[in-house]
């Protein structure tokens, strides 16, 4: 017998061996979501080596191990496209709040804060092992602070072109793209043309440019208007991070910044944007500062709060802001974790100045939070901030390319007061913005939490239960899946989430999340092995 006669019947074999082999898993009688926004369909999902290996009918013969789904939905599992893992996910690899609510991707490195070294910070992850998938944004902030520091100037050329090779080192490394934080220092320093050049290095490795807009109140129309120009001078997609209107005055206005991306799109740019379902945000205490007082270092910050000149010039633009805003105090802004003092944690900052019996004043409210940063030492006190309405949250989730996001990292159980979003974002839309609000319909809310976001930070094989894709899975009843931390009780995990399946393997099982780290590093397309 010729050779290549016996080499066919030997592949022949090996493929007749092959798929007679049981599947590792089979997912059976649930009604399937597939992250297209087409309708649900009952099918049985077979996983195969950490891969969706066939859907359909399935005997149940032809499997290891089977996970009775009936009366569940079955999707892919949730892609939150804006995190903030980096520290928290090396102390907590397990994820829970995030696997809890659905999320086996998460993409880090938003609002321009990110490892300045993204090849230590994957290889770290890769040694631990996690519970969920990451994809990381390089930050610009972070890139800025390492050559600049916190000068509040444009940069020189030198300076210009040695954060762009480290944006283009980054997307070597694996970024997805490049993240801004525009109203953080130092990046709120930058200047429009500075972040084109930096999104034109990340564009050049198939990057996207995801931002934190440079203001999300008074000036939130021009912001976006800033984030489009981005994107039609650097021709690099874009994501806006945490769509909102945060301004009293404004609230409404969320079908005219929707519409100017809307316009974006319909000019030819690859403008898209997410959202977390809550009226509130949370972020530093600093951001209520005007910028400028926050440049050249801490010392150079304490000597401005000192110096009683400048310090009312401070405090004079913040008492602007408020009536800007339609504000009488800083009763809106409350503290999610104050290290110094933790009986603060969960009080405004109108409620504080209270309990220290000082003057019911909005100046003297301010004076408070430029005291309370310094008694921090100026470290990273977050805050929650109510500034938005509901119209707005619900105008912003109904447009088609809106994704939802945590805009969280990796919360420790019992932990200070922070937002709730940590825990439950993906449930509250599923729970109350699908089933009892009926502003989305299951699919199309499943398609925004899945494909879409595989979509924009091109993972492809993510986001969709398609053969050949990767086992992403999440499990639910769509009856009772339910947000169950609030603001005054942030600490809950979701609920009505049975079962949650990364890479194929089972992370929680029945409702208990079973300690095991099959997640992988998902690399940008300009990644060099």
């Amino acid at each position: 017998m010729k050779p290549y006669f016996l080499t066919l019947i030997g592949c022949l074999l090996v493929s007749f061996f092959a798929n007679a082999q049981p599947y590792d898993l089979v997912i059976k009688n649930g009604r399937v979501v597939d992250g297209t926004g087409n309708p649900w369909i009952y099918a049985d999902v077979a996983i195969q080596n950490g891969r969706i290996a066939k859907i359909g009918t399935i005997p149940s013969a032809d499997t290891r191990r089977t996970i009775d789904a009936t009366g569940l939905i079955v999707s892919p599992g949730f892609i939150d496209v804006h995190a903030h893992v980096e520290g928290s996910l090396e102390a907590q690899p397990g994820a829970p709040n995030f696997i809890h609510d659905g999320v086996t991707t998460v993409i880090t490195g938003n609002c321009g804060e990110s490892s300045s070294n993204l090849k230590t910070y994957f290889d770290t992850l890769r040694l631990m092992k996690t519970s969920v998938n990451v994809g990381s944004l390089i930050g610009h902030n972070s890139v800025r602070m390492k050559v600049m520091k916190m000068a509040f100037r444009e940069p020189t050329a030198r300076e210009q072109a040695e954060m762009e090779t480290l944006v283009e080192q980054a997307m070597k490394d694996g970024a997805v793209g490049i993240s801004t934080g525009l109203i953080y220092t130092p990046g709120t320093y930058a200047r429009t043309p500075e972040v084109v050049n930096l999104a034109k290095a990340a564009s050049r490795y198939g990057g996207v440019y995801a931002s934190h807009i440079r203001n999300e109140g008074q000036n939130v129309k021009q912001a976006v208007e800033e984030a489009i120009q981005i994107s039609r001078e650097a021709h690099i997609p874009v994501e806006i991070s945490h769509f909102k209107v945060a301004s009293k005055p404004l609230w409404g206005k969320s079908t005219e910044t929707v519409e100017l991306v809307e316009g974006a799109r319909r000019e030819g740019l690859d403008v898209t944007v997410d959202q977390y379902p809550y009226t509130a945000s949370s972020t530093s205490l600093e951001s209520i500062l005007p910028s400028w007082a926050l440049a050249d270092g801490d010392s150079a910050v304490l000597i401005r709060f000192r110096d009683p000149a400048q310090r009312s010039k401070i405090r004079n633009e913040m008492l602007d802001a408020l009536k800007k805003n339609l504000r009488k105090n800083y009763e809106y802004a409350v503290v999610a974790s104050y290290k110094p003092d933790t009986t603060f944690n969960g009080m405004s900052i109108s409620a504080i100045n209270q309990k220290l019996g000082r003057k019911n004043t909005a100046e003297s409210e301010a004076d408070l939070v430029m005291e309370l940063m310094e008694r921090a030492s100026l470290k990273h006190i977050q805050m929650v901030y109510h500034t938005m309405s509901e119209t707005d949250v619900e105008n912003i989730l109904r447009y088609p390319n809106t994704m939802i996001a945590s805009d969280a990292g990796v919360s420790r159980f019992g932990s200070g007061m922070p937002h709730p979003r940590g825990y439950g974002t993906n449930a509250r839309v599923l729970g109350r913005y699908v089933r009892e609000r009926h502003i989305i319909p299951l699919e199309e809310a499943i398609r925004r939490m899945t494909s879409l976001p595989a979509q924009r930070f091109k993972l492809a094989d993510r986001g969709l239960l398609r053969s050949g894709y990767a086992a992403d899975v999440v499990i639910f009843d769509e009856k009772t899946v339910a947000d169950k931390a609030t603001y005054e009780q942030p600490h809950a995990y979701t609920t009505g989430i049975a079962w949650v399946l990364v890479n194929g393997a089972p992370v929680v099982e029945n409702g208990h999340h079973n300690g095991q780290r099959p997640g992988q590093l998902l690399r940008g397309p300009g990644f060099e092995k």
